[in-house]
């Protein structure tokens, strides 16, 4: 199965508040875009390719809502917390954080782990402790995966190496598979590659070549779990990543790299009719 995912990060915020939403107020932002993606979506085969939409947490209700009859769209959240509710045991005593079953009650039934912007959040409160073991990070994401699983989440685990690690790629990207997926049941779990080095303007996207290189070590390691491209699927790359037989898909954020930047459902579309060639 072929799998398109959507980080819209924090798109949510208005251009007069420095962000770059131009779509929609902020209180119809989520099932703007649920309603202006979901019949488009319809005409592919749920059977060989999925489409989940992560998003922030206070548009996750009305993007449940706006889900039509037989949506092909699957809402998920920004991540968990790595400790859950319980009965006879916490209530909810999880202010600012995001408990599982907080997410499942919402009607989320997937998220993404492990993104280079958790990752970085969780390096630099370590950091402030005196912390630079890179395995903690590791460790606390672990947790996250195996309650989101045991849960009945799927999850899109994301994993990547960075410039001063590229003569370690393997060994970095061997410590984030081993770590993160120990005790997980690896069918509910998608692997997103992020070459976080070639990430970002005026950077060089990585190639055919090492992407595929990454997507058989990762196959390799896991045992054949699907791996997607994280580093950015666009208009421009999705021919070249759909003839890559090691990847099973990819995950798009911008939809608009020049002039206005941000999310749009019209070039959303366009990625993923490219991507899948249909």
């Amino acid at each position: 199965m072929k799998h398109i995912f959507l980080n819209l990060k924090r798109f949510d915020v208005p251009v007069s508040y420095g962000g770059v939403n131009r779509i929609a107020p902020m209180q119809e932002w989520g099932s703007f875009i649920v309603k202006n993606t979901q019949d488009a979506l319809k005409k592919y085969d749920p059977r060989e390719v999925e489409f989940v939409q992560y998003l922030p947490e206070a548009h996750l209700l009305n993007a449940v809502a706006a889900r039509c009859e037989n949506s092909p769209v699957q809402i998920g959240c920004q991540s968990v917390y790595r400790m859950n509710t319980a009965v006879g045991g916490n209530f909810g005593a999880f202010t600012t954080n995001r408990p599982v079953s907080a997410m499942k009650a919402c009607g989320v039934n997937a998220t993404i782990i492990g993104h280079c912007e958790e990752r970085n959040d969780k390096v630099g409160i370590l950091a402030e402790a005196g912390v630079a073991d890179t395995k903690a990070v590791n460790r606390i994401l672990n947790r996250e995966i195996r309650l989101a699983v045991e849960n009945g989440m799927t999850v899109l685990y994301c994993i990547g190496e960075k410039d001063t690690e590229l003569d370690r790629w393997d060994e970095v990207l061997r410590e984030q598979l081993e770590i993160g997926l120990d005790g997980v049941d690896k069918t509910k779990v998608v692997i997103g590659y992020e070459p976080i080095w070639s990430i970002g303007p005026g950077k060089t996207p990585a190639g055919k070549e090492y992407i595929t290189k990454i997507a058989r070590f990762v196959k390799e390691v896991t045992g054949g779990i699907d791996v997607v491209y994280g580093g950015g699927l666009k208009v421009d790359n999705a021919e070249m990543l759909a003839s890559i037989d090691e990847i099973d898909g990819g995950l798009i954020a911008l939809t608009r790299f020049q002039g206005e930047i941000g999310f749009y459902p019209d070039e959303y579309l366009e990625i993923i009719r490219t991507y899948l060639g249909k």
